[in-house]
This record gives structure tokens, C-alpha cells and sequence, in this order.
């Protein structure tokens, strides 16, 4: 799933999260237009991944951590009595928490943009509930060039590219390849990380490929294409 702008890497910054937006979800339920069994499967979904990550995921670590000093104490310690293994208990569930079924976090992202694209969410809503991401300053996406390079390597060629610090802002990079055949260059990949490997069979005859990058955005192409990369193969 593509990470959103609004909603935080680390997972104590998303347990505050889903605390605030499951507090304040209820109170804009009128003017949002969003029925009492949405907020309450909202708040539900929440509710049990706060649960798994401040509570439960801390107690399988701290489990783990001693069924690991176990055999080690197996293996190299020192007594009489016999060793008892580890029995995990999860930690109980507070009260108003339930399980809920896979897809919490889908079903939250889910109705986070139905708010979004009802226009009824007003700026200060949007902000109340913590559903807009930073104020980050937006790059001329007319003039955005990504880096390439390509180096021979055995039986393919390995390819880098970046984002120039502005992934926040971009989707994906489309790589395009002239395979030295005249027809100049077409479409090969759309990656979402910075390197790709092409195993295309190698030619019998020497001859040189070339590569090109341009960033894209949904659908469409965005910024300049990259400089034209060159890498001699076959033969």
C-alpha cells in the first residue's frame, strides 16, 4: 500500500493517531454525513490496532526476547532445576476493544479519503482529525529530472535511479530502453524504488543499449527526461 502524507511512519506516532482520529471522528459524524455504523466500525479498527501496537506487539518482543534467553541459559547455564519454557499471554483487552477482521488500517485509508472527496470536509476538520499531511514546499514538477545510471554486470544490466528528495511528492519512474535496433526508445518499466535489473537475453552481436527516465505522477509523465545512459552488450 502507497504510505499517505498524512498518516506517520513510526508506530508510536501511529498509535497517537488512530487515539486522535477514533476521539474526534464521532463529533464531525453530522456534518461529514457519516452514519453511526461507520463511525463505530472506524472507531472499532482503531481501537484494535492500538491494541496490537502499544500493547500486544511490546509483548510478543518482551516473549521472544526470553524464550531467547531460554536457550541460552539451556546451552551454557548453570543450576539444578529443571528449565520451564515460556508460555505467551497476551496482554487482555482493555475495555470497548474487540478484534476486528484483516484490513483495519485498508478500511481506515478507505473512509479517510471518502471524507476527503465528500466536500464537506472543511480545512479545519481536515487538520482537527490529523488527515493532512505537512506543509511540505511543493517542487516545480515541470523541471523535475531524475538521475540515472547503468552499468554492465555479467549477463544483465543493473540500473539506478532517485528521487531528488521529492518522493513525497512523485509515484513512480517510467524507464524506457533503445535497444540499438533504429526504432529508438520504448517503454520497458515503471519502477517505484530506485533500481531495476534488466535481463533481457543478450544479443549475439555487439551492440548498445540505451536507457531514459522521466518521473510520473498518477497516469501521466511529469519533469524532464533523464540524460540518455548508454551500455555496450552482446558480442
Amino acid at each position: 500500500m502507497k504510505h499517505t502524507k498524512w498518516f506517520p511512519i513510526p508506530q508510536s506516532g501511529q498509535i497517537v493517531w488512530f487515539q486522535t482520529f477514533s476521539g474526534k471522528l464521532g463529533g464531525y459524524a453530522t456534518v461529514l454525513g457519516l452514519a453511526a455504523g461507520t463511525v463505530t466500525a472506524a472507531v472499532a479498527d482503531c481501537l484494535w490496532l492500538v491494541y496490537l501496537l502499544e500493547q500486544w506487539l511490546p509483548a510478543v518482543r518482551r516473549w521472544a526476547q526470553s524464550c531467547t534467553d531460554v536457550v541460552a541459559a539451556a546451552q551454557n547455564g548453570a543450576g539444578s532445576t529443571a528449565i520451564t519454557l515460556p508460555a505467551f499471554t497476551a496482554p487482555p483487552l482493555p475495555t470497548g476493544v474487540t478484534a476486528q477482521p484483516p484490513g483495519s488500517l485498508t478500511r481506515i485509508f478507505a473512509l479517510v479519503q471518502s471524507i476527503k472527496d465528500s466536500g464537506k470536509c472543511t480545512d479545519a476538520i481536515a487538520t482537527d482529525l490529523n488527515i493532512v499531511g505537512a506543509a511540505d514546499a511543493r517542487p516545480d514538477l515541470t523541471t523535475v529530472q531524475p538521475p540515472l545510471s547503468a552499468v554492465f554486470n555479467g549477463n544483465h544490466v543493473d540500473i539506478k535511479t532517485g528521487w531528488g528528495g521529492n518522493l513525497r511528492f512523485l509515484d513512480a519512474v517510467e524507464l524506457q530502453k533503445d535497444w540499438g535496433d533504429g526504432k529508438g526508445p520504448v517503454y520497458l518499466a515503471t519502477l517505484t524504488g530506485v533500481s531495476f535489473t534488466d535481463n533481457s537475453p543478450m544479443p549475439a552481436n555487439k551492440t548498445v543499449w540505451a536507457y531514459q527516465a522521466i518521473y510520473r505522477v498518477g497516469n501521466q509523465q511529469v519533469g524532464l527526461w533523464s540524460n540518455s545512459v548508454s551500455v555496450p552488450v552482446g558480442g
